[in-house]
């Protein structure tokens, strides 16, 4: 086992690592900017070392200076958690140039899945459902235009690199493609440095369903159900969910089986995520897979009991899974809430300041992942993300009830937040009934901007 690790990132899903590794009793190594140098994720690491100015391009982002770090406190390991440098090829390969172990599947690996269109190939010659689209990458807004012609429209433009999200466009008719494909490869350029982008028939109104997978160097591969993870806006996730309310045990299975096909055929190992879009008749499409842990890892680890980070670091160090695909199983429900400093009602605009009071909910079935206290300072070089709630119950409308209750509580004065919006979702009649898709946010934004709003002004004047 790791004697120490060096954890290449911050925020919540940093302390999440340190935690799991103190119990394991490897030592960690926190790198942070000159922005984070009071976060707590520097104050609970066994050695701390600043890597840059506050900019994640200078600092957690700078391969040289986080290597330097790995290699200055003797570090046998890099724990990359998610974003940042986390599914970057050429991160993993110089760790492995440095003798140092990248917690996570090998950087030829990571090269080939994180190319969306070589993925989506692998896929097709392993039998794994993929959605119509290019067959390439797509040169231009013209050859763009050609493949849509003939998969028919509406078509989604995505980049091949990268992930969250970003560097994806829609467009319904040949008028929004040209748009479409260039803002969404500026967007990719900007945040992956690569403009690779490829076509795909857009399913409308699917169903986002994901799963969980573990693979280790003897070639043992299981999946640990899925999560919906379909209440997004933009593209990004907000409200998490797990077992699906969409799925049939039939169709889990069958789902379940392509995932680890998808894995297999990649020769995948540590933790990673199969992604799928579900059409409103059961079928279901490969669309990518991430070669990292996920934002919505605990999700899973509620349902399951399996602990994700700790079975990465175990996986790394060469040792078999302890669990094989019989012995999984699902035990009630899971739901998590992303919790963004963002004001839903200008926009979700980004909303940095100084948090002058945190309550966190508790009690039983109620997690709360973040790197908040009082008096921290949300900033505006990185991810609006401030902290997880998750709940677990024996069913899913208990879980909902708990969620609620969960989201009541917590109390983030000095910094405007999306809770309230998150609460409103889990009131709304579609959501009980689990009949949501990926347009609910967008169809119902509206209505429930104007309940926010609403629900605001009698918080400040209950006589009103």
């Amino acid at each position: 086992m790791f004697k120490r690790i060096l954890v290449a990132n911050r925020g919540e899903i940093a302390l999440r690592i340190i935690r799991c590794c103190r119990e394991m009793e490897i030592e960690t190594v926190a790198v942070y900017s000159t922005e984070d140098r009071s976060a707590l994720h520097v104050k609970l690491a066994t050695y701390a070392v600043c890597i840059g100015p506050a900019k994640a391009a200078d600092s957690y982002l700078n391969m040289k200076n986080i290597l330097a770090a790995a290699m200055k406190y003797q570090c046998d390991a890099v724990h990359p958690g998610f974003g940042f440098l986390s599914e970057n090829s050429e991160f993993a390969r110089l760790c492995e140039e440095c003798g140092i172990c990248f917690i996570g599947p090998s950087a030829a690996v990571m090269e080939q899945m994180g190319n969306k269109e070589a993925a989506r190939r692998l896929m097709q010659r392993s039998g794994v459902p993929v959605v119509p689209g290019s067959d390439g990458r797509v040169e231009s807004a013209e050859h763009a235009a050609q493949i849509a012609e003939k998969i028919g429209y509406p078509v989604l433009v995505k980049a091949s690199a990268g992930g969250g999200g970003r560097g994806i466009r829609k467009a319904y008719d040949v008028t929004e493609l040209a748009s479409a494909f260039s803002s969404a490869q500026a967007e990719a350029i900007s945040c992956f440095g690569n403009g690779e982008m490829y076509l795909e028939k857009l399913i409308v109104n699917p169903r986002h369903i994901e799963f969980q997978i573990l693979g280790d160097s003897q070639g043992n591969i299981i999946h640990l159900g899925e999560r919906d993870c379909s209440i997004q806006r933009k593209n990004q996730k907000l409200i998490e969910e797990a077992p699906s309310k969409a799925l049939t045990p039939a169709l889990r299975e069958q789902m379940g089986a392509a995932a680890v096909a998808a894995a297999r055929a990649a020769g995948y190992t540590s933790a990673g995520t199969v992604e799928f879009v579900m059409d409103k008749d059961g079928g279901f499409y490969f669309i990518e897979m991430n070669t990292r842990i996920q934002v919505e890892h605990p999700v899973t680890e509620m349902i399951t009991g399996v602990d994700l980070i700790r079975e990465q670091i175990r996986i790394a160090a060469g040792l078999p899974l302890l669990i094989r695909q019989e012995d999984v199983q699902i035990r009630g429900h899971a739901i998590e809430c992303r919790i963004n400093a963002e004001d839903p009602a200008h926009g979700f605009r980004p909303s940095p300041g100084t948090v002058q009071f945190l309550h966190l909910p508790g009690g039983c079935g109620v997690r709360v992942d973040t790197a908040l206290y009082t008096g921290y300072k949300t900033s505006p070089f990185y991810d609006s993300m401030m902290a997880k709630v998750i709940v677990h119950a024996p069913s899913r409308l208990e879980a909902i009830r708990r969620m609620r209750r969960a989201l009541e509580e917590m109390v983030i004065d000095g910094v405007q937040t999306n809770a309230d919006f998150a609460h409103l979702i889990l009131y709304h009649p579609d959501f009980i009934k689990g009949t949501y898709d990926t347009s609910f946010i967008e169809r119902n934004l509206e209505s429930l901007l104007q309940l926010d709003q609403e629900s605001e002004r009698w918080s400040a004047d209950p006589q009103a």
